[in-house]
């Protein structure tokens, strides 16, 4: 949502932009956006740290609703702190009533979901499960070095210390709590942590490929297509990141059951692997389909 606000930050997503500004013409943003400043802190109980990776959008939003409302005022007295001490006048009904106010939010926060994210949710699924299998390979064969090295050029790992580059001065002891890491598409540009208690604490950062999400699919060189038909070398050249049926179907105007024809025939050569993620079946090229993929476009 800060990216309607400052184009600026939102040179990466204006196709998105451009598409769904229209949808939210009739919503009332302003006590949502009047908690997303430019930069500094936003009131955690808007953005709750995951439980889980299957966590649907209504049960994330429930966990928004039944925030206690000294929560809501303690993190509002904070934000408010670093604003002159003063909310933001569409803020203010908030911090006086968050019983009745909390879940007019979610209401909110629910249509906007509706409106902007859920349709290019699939897409954007495959980029962040794409990520956290690439975090848990490199955790897996190189440890925690390995893990935080490119995970952002301001975050560093210094012995036991996690090192954050950023304009907030503080200290988080984790005291056996452990550190949630969630990748994200939208806030690219920087990391941001959420330390207050009594969340886990998390830190956010960009997601790789977030410079791709809104290309379109790569063109199948010719070769490959007179070699496994003009079809299944549009689907082997599109899967450059783990995609669902649904969204390779709506990039190629295949439609679903086509594609699952098709992807069953590349699984069975070993070209194309498959992986459940959750709710949601991804594919992927394996070695092999790289190797056929990069051969035929040289």
């Amino acid at each position: 949502m800060r990216l309607f606000r400052d184009p600026s930050t939102a040179a990466l997503h204006l196709p998105w932009v451009q598409e769904v500004r229209g949808r939210l013409a009739d919503l009332d943003l302003l006590p949502l956006l009047a908690l997303l400043p430019p930069a500094g802190y936003v009131p955690d109980f808007i953005t709750p740290p995951p439980r889980s990776p299957l966590d649907r959008i209504e049960d994330e939003l429930e966990r928004v609703r039944a925030t206690p409302p000294e929560q809501v005022a303690k993190e509002l007295d904070i934000f408010a702190g670093q604003h002159g001490n003063q909310l933001p006048a569409a803020a203010a009904p908030l911090r006086r009533n968050p019983r009745r106010e909390v879940p007019r939010l979610v209401e909110t926060m629910a249509l906007y979901w509706t409106r902007a994210v859920d349709p290019f949710w699939p897409r954007l699924l495959a980029l962040l499960s794409a990520d956290l299998r690439y975090r848990a390979t490199r955790l897996t064969q190189g440890g925690p070095e390995s893990l935080f090295d490119d995970l952002h050029p301001t975050i560093t790992l210094d012995g036991d210390w996690l090192r954050i580059d950023q304009p907030w001065q503080g200290t988080v002891e984790l005291g056996g709590r452990g550190l949630l890491l969630v990748p994200t598409a939208f806030s690219w540009q920087r990391p941001s942590i959420i330390s207050v208690e009594p969340w886990q604490p998390t830190l956010l950062y960009p997601a790789r490929g977030v410079a791709l999400w809104w290309e379109s699919a790569r063109e199948a060189p010719p070769q490959l297509s007179g070699l496994i038909g003009a079809t299944r070398a549009r689907i082997l050249a599109a899967l450059d990141a783990p995609q669902s049926t649904t969204e390779l179907a709506d990039r190629l105007g295949v439609t679903p059951g086509g594609i699952s024809q098709h992807l069953a025939v590349l699984t069975a050569a070993a070209v194309v692997a498959r992986e459940r993620d959750g709710r949601v079946v991804l594919y992927g090229r394996t070695p092999l389909g790289d190797q056929l993929a990069g051969s035929a476009s040289a």
